[in-house]
């Protein structure tokens, strides 16, 4: 066999290092926090908001890089996982590590560039992400409660980012961003609930796709909704929305938890797939309004 035939194309070789990132989700990730910072900032500096995203794509690559590195056998289990570069050999766990300690430190800073606080909060997502949430996946269904800590830290760093400090404005942030994630993950849980069980993940409050996990993803909708509309009481200093937009975000949360009580009465994967479907535009849409109203008002 010639040496060209065992040689893998370059631009596969930056395929499966982007792959084990997971774009997307970094990107949606890095999103909210480029909205947390416009919430934030008096006045905008551009190479701010330039180390945030590459710095916060770093630190959100870095973190699904090592989740992917201690999971590799389990995804290998799974049908949605199994062609991952780590499973099948595409990329050795020895250059993934290699890979993400890279992007981790390159990240933190970046983000360290732009103040000390929103890089402490960058470093303490990838530890809570990689070394507790990512082991906890196997053990406890609470692995949702622990992983929803570094889920909720990018909305809020932006605002730190902007301000340096961390107060009740970006705490708010945080407790939406925090909230949001139940019924997200538990949607995601559902319509994945045997992949999931192939890989010994325990995902779901209950441990099934059943009525006690429906409520709870009622529940956790009901506070995130409820959260969501804080801000235009005047009681989060700094963040604030005027009424036409609180109407606005009230009927986002009327449509999210129309489908949380859908589940709940249908039970069906194909609600749960609406519900995650929903759930992300929900956030995505919040967090355009917030950013909107700011300017607009």
């Amino acid at each position: 066999m010639s040496r060209v035939n065992v040689i893998e194309n370059p631009s596969s070789v930056i395929k499966n290092y982007l792959d084990i990132t997971k774009p997307r989700l970094s990107i949606v990730v890095v999103f909210s926090s480029v909205a947390g910072y416009f919430l934030g900032a008096e006045s905008y500096d551009w190479v701010t908001v330039l180390l945030l995203c590459v710095g916060g794509y770093f630190l959100v690559g870095s973190s699904n890089v090592f989740n992917q590195i201690i999971e590799k056998d389990l995804d290998a289990l799974m049908k949605r996982t199994q062609n991952r570069p780590l499973p099948t050999g595409r990329v050795s766990p020895q250059n993934a590590w290699i890979y993400g300690l890279i992007m981790a430190v390159s990240g933190i800073y970046m983000l360290f560039l732009i103040n000390f606080a929103t890089a402490f909060f960058g470093a303490l997502s990838i530890v809570l992400y990689a070394a507790v949430y990512t082991p906890l996946k196997t053990r406890t269904p609470l692995c949702v409660f622990v992983g929803a800590f570094p889920g909720a830290i990018p909305y809020m760093l932006g605002w730190v980012a902007a301000s340096g400090n961390f107060g009740i404005e970006p705490g708010t942030l945080f407790m939406l961003q925090f909230f949001w994630q139940f019924p997200h993950f538990w949607a995601i849980g559902w319509m994945l609930e045997d992949d999931y069980k192939a890989g010994g993940f325990k995902m779901l409050p209950t441990g099934s796709a059943n009525k006690g996990t429906a409520i709870q993803i009622i529940l956790y909708t009901i506070w995130t909704v409820m959260l969501s509309l804080v801000p235009v009481f005047g009681v989060t200093g700094d963040l604030f929305m005027t009424p036409y937009s609180a109407f606005i975000v009230a009927l986002l949360g009327a449509w999210f938890l129309y489908y949380a009580v859908k589940l709940y009465k249908e039970r069906s994967n194909a609600v749960a797939k609406k519900l995650m479907l929903v759930s992300v535009s929900y956030i995505t849409l919040i967090q355009i309004i917030y950013v909107v109203d700011k300017f607009l008002r």
